[in-house]
This record gives structure tokens, sequence and C-alpha cells, in this order.
């Protein structure tokens, strides 16, 4: 098993502090409404770290075989079994495509979440990014006067199986200050980056704040703001943050084809191979099989 980071935490949160678990939660709390985003290769206007000189070639190399191909790997093997898996499964986890995405990428799409009832796919023309994921996300609001919880999530990210629970009684803990803030960041920052392949999964651990997958934003009943107004990085320049470390809570995926890794100077993380330790951690913590995820990228090696 790959070493773990030391840490520092803001505020230390862990499985050692049973308590939380058995506080009863206020009714606001409980039907407290928790939505995920993830945009499935969405051919936005923005939103893309590297940009393309139009739209036919923004949309030519989203959806681009092999990019689709490797895209629905790790959305099938590592983004999909933990939100089947979730222990609190009151959440709406929303799928933003394009109206252009060819028929049998939607078709396959439909067919993976098939088995998840808490998704909801829409559809939409190429529009200003931030407007777009900020319209969807309202069009699955409930707006029923209670405070909002949500959370983004790239096609190859993933988050533990306990993820929506423990979001759900860290609300309870910031509630008192949701009053006084429109927007409260809820940062779980302890996990892995994992590189997928044909040979399983190399992954280094990461303590880094903010990081997508396990950074949840809490907004106030009437705001109409979403968590795709925000850089995830910098969130804690426009809002009061709490950090939760100790952990294992996100997968941060790590590919040929992350955006952020087009850019020149993005220098890769030092990466080790599961052993059978991290393989059974990986499983409990996340539901991921490292066996079905090299089965699927050996399948993509065939082609």
């Amino acid at each position: 098993m790959v070493q773990r980071l030391s840490t520092a935490p803001i505020l230390l949160r862990g499985p050692g502090l049973p308590a939380m678990m058995s506080r009863k939660q206020p009714e606001a709390v409980t039907t407290m409404q928790t939505i995920g985003i993830c945009r499935f290769s969405y051919p936005g206007d923005g939103g893309f770290q590297v940009e393309h000189a139009s739209l036919k070639e923004r949309m030519d190399y989203l959806y681009a075989p092999a990019r689709m191909a490797e895209r629905f790997a790790t959305f099938e093997t590592m983004m999909l079994p933990p939100l089947k898996a979730q222990t609190d499964g009151d959440f709406t986890f929303l799928i933003v495509i394009g109206n252009s995405l060819p028929r049998p990428y939607r078709d396959r799409l439909e067919a993976a979440v098939a088995t998840l009832p808490q998704a909801v796919i829409k559809a939409y023309p190429p529009g200003p990014h931030r407007k777009v994921m900020q319209d969807a996300i309202n069009s699955v609001r409930r707006f029923d006067g209670n405070a909002c919880l949500q959370f983004r999530m790239d096609d190859d990210d993933a988050v533990a199986c306990t993820f929506v629970e423990r979001l759900r009684e860290t609300a309870l803990d910031v509630l008192p200050m949701a009053a006084k803030h429109r927007h409260i960041a809820i940062d779980f920052n302890q996990g892995f980056i994992a590189r997928p392949s044909a040979l399983g999964l190399e992954v280094a651990p990461t303590n880094t704040p903010y990081t997508t997958a396990g950074l949840a934003l809490m907004f106030q009943p009437d705001l109409r703001l979403s968590v795709m107004n925000f850089a995830h990085m910098k969130v804690g320049q426009k809002m009061p943050t709490v950090t939760f470390a100790g952990e294992d809570m996100l997968i941060r995926g790590h590919n040929d084809h992350n955006d952020s890794r087009q850019k020149p100077g993005i220098k890769s993380p030092r990466l080790t191979r599961l052993d059978a330790v991290g393989k059974a951690h990986f499983k409990a913590t996340y539901a991921i099989d490292e066996d079905a995820v090299a089965a699927a990228f050996a399948g993509l090696s065939c082609r």
C-alpha cells in the first residue's frame, strides 16, 4: 500500500468519532437536497483549461473514439461504483451532455446509469459553460426553503461510499454558519490520485485542499448560484471554508485526456501500483474493483 502523507488538518474528523453518527439530525438537514454534477464531454464555451480554435474542433476532440472509449472506461469502473454504493442514497446525480453527443454514446451512457436511480441526464446545446451548468443544476433543485448541498465530479473521479452521508453530517455542524453566509465550502481533502490502465491502478496519496471530487458547497435556500460558478481552487477567496482530513474520501483521475494534463509545465505525480492491501482498501472505501478497471482498459488496448 502507498504511504499516506502526513497532514495537519484544519479540523480533524474521522471514523473514530462515532458520536457524530448517532446524533439526531434536524429535519432541515435530513431533507437538505444534495446534488452532484458531472459534465460528460459537454462542448461548452469555456470550462476548459485548454482552448480550441472552433466549436467543431472542440467537438472533434471530445467525441474522438479513443477518447470516448477511455471516458466510458473510467466512468463505468471508477465513478459509478461508489455512487451506486452510497450509504445515503438521498441525492441527485446530474449528468450534463451536449445535444450533439452521438447516439451510440448517448445509448451507452443511459445503459450505464440504468441502475443508478439518482441519475438525471440533461442535454444542452453549446453555450456559456457556467450559465449552462447553473441552469442545469437549478432545473433539478427543489427550492424548498432548505439549504442545498452541491458537489462536482469529472468522469474519471470518485468519492468514498460514505461521501453523501458524511457531507450531510458535516452540514449539521456548519448549519449555524449558513444563516450568516450565502455559501460555505465543505472540503474533504484526503484521498488518492489514480491512473487506470490495463495493469490496474497506479496511485499516490493526496491531501490537496479543494480537490474537485471532495469539495461541496452549501448554498442558502433561495440562492440560484451553483457549485459550477466557482473555480474549485479559489473557493477559499470567495467564502468561508471548512476542511476535513484524516479520512479517504476522494479519487482524482489522472490520464492522458485530463484537460489539465494538456497544459505545458504540468508535472505528473509519482504513482505506484496498488498492492493487495491497497486493492482491498479501494474496494471497501470506494467499491472500485481494480480487476474490473484493468479488464476495461485491456479491452481498449485490444480495439
